[in-house]
């Protein structure tokens, strides 16, 4: 029986590093483990409810719907 389970975040980052090219610099690996970051705490949110409509959005900041 296998069982899967979820990389840690230390994998995924290494897994994300791996892709970038040889050359790459510390500031665009910096800027991708960020980007990841970022997503990883948006689908968090996503998951807790922790979300606001577009139209509320839009309305908030006046602009047309």
């Amino acid at each position: 029986m296998t069982t899967l389970t979820t990389p840690t975040a230390k994998q995924q980052a290494h897994a994300l590093l791996d892709e970038l090219p040889d050359g790459a610099s510390w500031g665009e690996m910096a800027y991708r483990l960020e980007v990841r970051a970022d997503i990883e705490e948006g689908l968090a949110d996503i998951q807790a409810g922790r979300v606001t409509a577009v139209a509320d959005v839009r309305r908030e900041f006046g602009l047309p719907e």
